[in-house]
Order: structure tokens, then C-alpha cells, then sequence
């Protein structure tokens, strides 16, 4: 899976850093510390927790890029390293958490997509940080990430209903967070 945030790594520089060359971590951690914080905070929600997961995830890479065997891209290698120790830290967090809204039980895949009025960055996060951190996480892995409901499934040890009704669910609270009407989706 090609995240749409791939940067390329060139090999001499993940030979060097295999090789214990500082310089070489340290141009990695610099390369990837915005997109592994970034990633972390779309899925926490918090700051602090976010940098502590860039810390961690750093901690991982450092010591499992042995492992790395480069059949997939570095970043989307090192993005699921992120993605594990987020979501380990939200189940130790929130063990059962997830949005309960009653009577929804469609998975229409099409009603979260959300129209070019909502993509306000600033309005989009304040919308994301208010849904519960399971449902943000799912929202954020299916439509940003680009993760399948049975990866996210396999991700969060849960079924892949619960990541299609996280979705759904979620996708019904973030339009009604952004108002936005249901009619501006078909019209899109």
C-alpha cells in the first residue's frame, strides 16, 4: 500500500544508518519527524501523546532497521511501525471506546466522503479531534491512510464491521459537526 506521503529513501542512507553512522539517524529522524508526528496526531488526537509516539516509533526504527528489507517503500515500512504504536497506546487509553450513535447500521461507504467546502483544514481538524480517538483512527487509516477495512480490522484485533460502522458512524458525526447536509454529497 503507496501512502500519498511517500518520500524516498536513498539506500546509501539506510546502509550508513544499518551501519551505525549517527549522521545517517539523525537525517532520517529529521526526514521523517513531521510525517510520523503528523500521522500520530491524526490518530491520538494529543500532542504530548503524539510526540511520545514519535518517540517511540524513532526508538523502533532505530532498532529494528535490520528488519527493513525494502519490498516496500521505506515510508510506508516505517508509517506502519507509527500506525502499531498508535494504536497500541489508544487500546491502552480507551480499551473499549467507540462512537455509540443509535439506529446507524448502514455501511455506505459513500456518504462520508465529505464535499470540497468541508477540506478547511482548521475546521476539518477541530471537527476530527472531537470524534472519539477508535472512530478518528478509522476514519483517518480508511480515507487518508488508505488502509481496507480488513487491514484496519487486523490492525485494531477488531472485525471488519467494526471498522465499516466506525465509518459509518463516524462519517454521520463529522458532517453533523461540519453541517453538512446529506444533499450536498449527491450533488458532488
Amino acid at each position: 500500500m503507496t501512502s500519498p506521503f511517500a518520500i524516498e529513501v536513498p539506500a546509501s542512507l539506510l546502509t550508513r544508518a544499518r551501519n551505525g553512522e549517527a549522521a545517517a539517524f539523525e537525517q532520517l529522524y529529521r526526514w521523517f519527524e513531521r510525517p510520523v508526528f503528523t500521522l500520530a496526531l491524526r490518530l491520538c488526537g494529543q500532542r504530548e501523546e503524539a510526540q511520545d509516539i514519535l518517540q517511540e516509533t524513532m526508538l523502533k526504527l532505530f532498532g529494528k532497521l535490520s528488519e527493513f528489507r525494502g519490498e516496500s517503500p521505506f515510508w510506508a515500512w516505517l508509517r506502519q511501525i507509527a500506525v502499531n504504536e498508535s494504536l497500541m497506546r489508544m487500546r491502552k487509553r480507551h480499551p473499549t471506546q467507540e462512537l455509540d450513535l443509535e439506529g446507524e447500521s448502514d455501511f455506505l461507504e459513500a456518504d462520508i466522503l465529505l464535499p470540497p467546502q468541508a477540506a478547511d483544514a482548521q475546521l476539518l481538524t477541530q471537527a476530527m479531534n472531537q470524534l472519539p480517538a477508535t472512530t478518528r483512527s478509522v476514519l483517518w487509516l480508511y480515507h487518508v491512510e488508505g488502509y481496507t477495512h480488513d487491514e484496519i480490522a487486523g490492525l485494531m484485533d477488531k472485525t471488519i464491521s467494526f471498522s465499516k460502522s466506525q465509518c459509518a458512524r463516524g462519517g454521520k458525526k463529522l458532517r453533523e459537526l461540519l453541517n453538512i447536509d446529506k444533499e450536498v454529497l449527491s450533488h458532488g
